[in-house]
């Protein structure tokens, strides 16, 4: 399926000139604070934030399944969904491939697909955390870390291949996610573990082309639940240094212990410039994988406060891979997209609101209270109109989520494919 002007722009007339009347409001406020609207509104048409392609079917627990009518059962349905996302916002013009689940079979066909739809391709991400169909060896007891050279050999290669892949459809960074770990005292010897890991990536980041980028993920729990190899940013940062400029530390929200002050880890990575990509996502307890903004809307504000104030102090560190990356077990995959995309936007345009200069200042002169009234001002802010105006200026809808079920995709996706199609991943 894939959704035309003219169907957006007839919904979009449905709510003009209220969001119009809206937007002039608030702009007229933040004219008065000497805020420059029109500067935010093009650093929000700017934004792109990748769409994994895992994220387009139903996920699920470790206990079951639902699925969805109408998932996308190949690469090019995923590439059109994320096509009907990148019609409605804009936002979501980049697509993340993770290697085994979404081998191209036509590589042409694919990006001129993807470049009909005005589609890139993000980092792409290797599976090491499965054992693969038809592979030699197993990864049950780690990959990269394995004590076996023979089956460290095999996630090596396989992250090769995956450059390789992605060299085809013109991406340019690898992520690197490890489950390798231990789940009882004793089992592996942590230096031991570390020490492979290192040269294993070290390998991985000696085939990387000339322009490419390495992101290494950390987590701290899960799949293994008394120790992960790269458990922290802490041990990312230390590899990414290991390896060498080319590589860095990838930060994904649900990949903390709770109540961690995530913020001031992003704040700390790119002023080393390190911090290479962000996984945007929610979580209560876990890595749950929530849409972003549902669980914890003032942390994911904060965290932009210090993703922008990096963006433009931090010069030394790179422009920014933004992905998404949730599991949806209860809500249709492209609406719950969709509101990930809109709280990503909303705290962003928050977080550029906030007056550094001003905040500096009660900073230097240890007012707190000042401190908390200029953050809390900017994120009290209602900003949706800001968004949508944005949207507006690039022929998207005005409300994302309303023109997808006025337009009735998933029901439109449900007669193309069937009620049993079935997406390729987790």
């Amino acid at each position: 399926m894939k959704l035309n002007k003219s169907q957006i722009q007839d919904q979009n007339t449905k709510s003009l000139n209220s969001i119009e009347e809206h937007f002039n409001f608030t702009a007229n406020i933040l004219d008065k604070k000497g805020i420059d609207v029109n500067a935010v509104i093009k650093k929000l048409q700017n934004l792109k934030v990748a769409i994994p392609s895992w994220a387009l079917g139903a996920g699920g627990t470790r206990f079951g399944r639902f699925s969805f009518f109408g998932e996308p059962t190949n690469l090019e349905q995923k590439i059109e969904d994320i096509g009907v996302l990148n019609a409605l916002t804009h936002t979501a013009g980049a697509v993340s491939l993770h290697i085994p689940w979404d081998i191209p079979e036509d590589y042409n066909g694919i990006k001129a697909l993807a470049n009909s739809l005005n589609i890139t391709f993000d980092a792409v991400n290797s599976n090491t955390f499965q054992d693969q169909k038809n592979a030699k060896h197993s990864y049950k007891f780690g990959s990269l870390s394995n004590n076996s050279k023979d089956i460290r050999q095999q996630a090596i290669q396989h992250n090769i291949d995956v450059i390789n892949i992605g060299e085809k459809l013109g991406s340019k960074s690898l992520t690197v996610w490890l489950a390798d770990g231990s789940s009882f005292p004793g089992q592996n010897n942590f230096q031991t573990a570390l020490i492979n890991t290192e040269n294993s990536l070290k390998e991985i980041y000696s085939n990387l082309p000339k322009n490419w980028t390495m992101l290494i993920e950390y987590k701290p729990f899960e799949p293994n639940f008394y120790s992960t190899v790269i458990q922290d940013w802490g041990t990312s940062f230390m590899l990414a240094n290991a390896c060498g400029d080319k590589a860095y530390s990838l930060v994904d929200l649900g990949h903390h212990l709770p109540n961690c002050n995530i913020e001031q880890i992003v704040s700390t990575l790119m002023y080393k410039g390190k911090l290479g990509g962000f996984h945007f996502n929610d979580s209560k307890y876990g890595d749950d994988d929530l849409t972003v903004g549902s669980i914890k809307p003032y942390t994911l504000f904060l965290i932009f406060n210090e993703l922008v104030y990096g963006m433009k102090n931090n010069t030394q560190n790179p422009d920014l891979a933004w992905m998404i990356d949730a599991s949806h077990n209860l809500k249709d995959p492209l609406e719950d997209l969709l509101q990930s995309l809109e709280a990503i936007q909303e705290a962003y345009a928050k977080a550029l609101l906030i007056n550094q200069t001003e905040l500096k200042n009660a900073q230097l002169n240890n007012d707190i209270v000042k401190c908390q009234e200029i953050l809390q001002d900017a994120y009290r802010t209602d900003v949706r109109s800001l968004v949508a105006k944005a949207r507006i200026n690039l022929d998207r809808a005005i409300n994302p989520i309303e023109t997808y079920r006025a337009l009735k995709v998933r029901n439109e996706l449900i007669k193309e494919r069937g009620k049993n199609s079935i997406a390729t991943g987790l």
